[in-house]
């Protein structure tokens, strides 16, 4: 007796797409969460002062290591893709990889160093796992509905940034604020629970995505296709635009098209990667981020609406999903829900701590080498100490001094005691309204455009104004190319008497960085799935990632070159590399777009 397998691809809709799609963009989402949560403290971790827990490493060591380890996230998914072809099945494949990546996460929790380097191997490990097979699962969704994959991917797409904004928002807050273990470790929480709500609605989807059937069952499948080549041969044969053409010759073909689109993508990702890099870099360095006055108060009030607006959104899918699949999956629901709740618990405790936080112009005592003595001298110190902390002028409490020049951090009586390098400070005056912001913060704007301009790209996506593929690429090149311009232009003054610049420069950037994400990155998933034959979906979509993996890789070496480039040449030159790189890139891919789509054989 067989057991008659319910699809429910047929039967669940939310916002006019497949329920499924939206089991997927949770999943990812608390996947991204943890990636770039622990992307955007990598390097900062690094390259920060042993005083606040950080390695001390140079710019060029941790973007080296940073280069290293984005590169083989993005190698290792071509391998787990054809493992999930030919043995596991995508479903499986993807529990596999989020088990692998939540313990990779907390191994670097530990923050010792053999345990650091071998939570970064498991993360690369389950990535691999996980990252081509999610992608194939959607493509499945719309096997009959292709006119839609585009938007489908689309909106995905904005599931994947969700998770980056709310892991580098979070993650990178609470390490930088609070330790970088309390970072690492909430980036493992999440990537646990996106496991979990997938493991137990995975159903949802179907067959798409079990284990490749037995012998038996593939030798009647074999038979099945070749009548169907037989049918579809003869159908492209009586057809003008295909005379001549075999369905083996429309494969190599396709298969060709993917290759050439996949090489112009190391140029977008070579240049696109920087943001956890130099330009991380940039914006802990060479830009002003403090901010006083009205500035600093409109600061707080934006920084908080850009908090809660996008979490609303997204609590409104999730609200949608519910709805249409809590009775049949009630513990994906249940989890996905308490999820959201911790998530605005922590967001919640983040804002009360902003609002809170004050500027207090401290002086305390400290040894400073006199240079014409060449004798260590007791001189008095005033710097600037962020608390949230109520504190009182004249009032005296313990700090550190994390580097040694000025960077203070506050230390309560418990924290005190074991710190056997701390000063007494004391309250000057205090400054009501001024702000520093963190380093990481620039990071989530990317996913912030992204979850603003997603739904939009979505619609033009599915209207009579829809460009070609080779179009799409071009722009997206071109306009990542601008963004870097805008860098190059900003950076003009540093190094002839400019120290830092205006943060408008790196929000300009990232805004044109992530429109030109939006036209390349997204509808490259879509084509890949579109183009790849069936049988090759999975290996398809992790050779797909290799372009990924060695734009990373070059990523990282040429952005440790940025302390050598600024010296040798200015950091504007710098910048100008990945403006030139991109533009000639674009420009190229849209002069092959005829070429481009006679070989793709009447998908556009």
């Amino acid at each position: 007796m067989s057991i008659t397998k319910i699809d429910y691809t047929k039967q669940m809709q939310v916002m006019g797409h497949p329920a499924g799609l939206f089991v997927l963009f949770f999943t990812e989402m608390w996947e991204r969460f943890s990636y770039y949560g622990m992307r955007a403290l990598l390097v900062l971790f690094l390259v920060s002062s042993a005083g606040i827990g950080g390695w001390e490493w140079s710019n060029a060591e941790a973007l080296g290591l940073y280069g290293t380890y984005t590169g083989l996230v993005y190698l290792t998914p071509m391998f787990g893709g054809l493992i999930a072809d030919k043995f596991t099945g995508y479903k499986l494949a993807i529990v596999i990889g989020a088990l692998l990546m939540t313990l990779g996460h907390g191994a670097m929790a530990f923050e010792t160093e053999p345990m650091f380097y071998l939570g970064l191997g498991l993360l690369i490990i389950g990535n691999g796992l996980f990252k081509p097979n999610i992608s194939s699962i959607v493509g499945g969704l719309y096997t009959n509905n292709e006119e839609k994959k585009d938007a489908g991917y689309t909106l995905f797409y904005m599931g994947i940034n969700a998770g980056a904004f709310l892991g580098i928002m979070l993650c990178g807050y609470i390490g930088e604020k609070v330790g970088w273990s309390y970072g690492f470790g909430l980036a493992g929480i999440f990537m646990a629970i996106g496991m979990f709500q997938f493991y137990f609605a995975q159903n949802i989807f179907g067959e798409i995505g079990d284990k490749p059937q037995k012998k038996a069952e593939l030798d009647l499948e074999n038979i099945t296709e070749k009548v169907e080549d037989i049918v579809e041969n003869d159908e492209l044969l009586d057809s003008p635009n295909n005379a001549g053409f075999s369905k083996k010759k429309i494969e190599r073909d396709r298969l060709m098209v993917i290759g050439i689109l996949a090489f112009f993508t190391i140029f977008f990702w070579m240049a696109f990667e920087q943001a956890g890099g130099s330009m991380t870099i940039f914006a802990k360095d060479f830009t002003d981020r403090v901010l006083t006055g009205s500035a600093a108060s409109w600061f707080t009030i934006i920084n908080t609406i850009i908090t809660v607006v996008p979490l609303a959104l997204i609590t409104w899918v999730l609200i949608l999903l519910n709805k249409a699949t809590i009775k049949k999956f009630a513990i994906s629901g249940i989890l996905l829900s308490l999820s959201f709740v911790i998530i605005w618990g922590i967001v919640g405790w983040m804002i009360k701590k902003d609002f809170n936080t004050k500027a207090y112009v401290v002086t305390y005592s400290d040894t400073k080498l006199n240079e014409e003595t060449k004798k260590d001298e007791l001189v008095q110190v005033e710097a600037v100490l962020r608390e949230d902390t109520k504190l009182e002028v004249n009032q005296e409490f313990f700090i550190l001094d994390v580097d040694g020049e000025g960077t203070l951090m506050y230390l309560d009586e418990k924290k005190a005691d074991k710190v056997p390098t701390k000063k007494v400070a004391m309250v000057k005056s205090i400054k009501e309204s001024e702000v520093e912001v963190p380093a990481s913060w620039f990071g989530i704007l990317n996913s912030l455009f992204i979850i603003m301009f997603a739904p939009v790209f979505s619609k033009i996506w599915e209207s009579k104004y829809n460009p070609t593929a080779p179009v799409k690429f071009g722009i997206g090149l071109i306009l990542l190319g601008l963004g870097f311009g805008v860098l190059a232009y900003g950076s003009v003054g540093i190094g002839s008497g400019v120290t830092s610049v205006s943060m408008i420069w790196l929000i300009l950037a990232y805004l044109l960085h992530t429109l030109g994400e939006l036209t390349l990155s997204p509808v490259g998933l879509s084509y890949v799935s579109k183009l790849s034959p069936p049988k090759l979906v999975g290996l398809m979509f992790g050779i797909w990632f290799i372009s990924s993996a060695i734009a990373n890789k070059v990523a990282g070496m040429l952005g440790g070159m940025i302390d050598y480039i600024q010296d040798a040449y200015s950091l504007a030159t710098f910048f100008l590399i990945f403006t030139a790189i991109p533009v000639a890139a674009g420009l190229i891919v849209i002069g092959m777009g005829k070429f481009l789509l006679k070989k793709m054989h009447g998908i556009r």
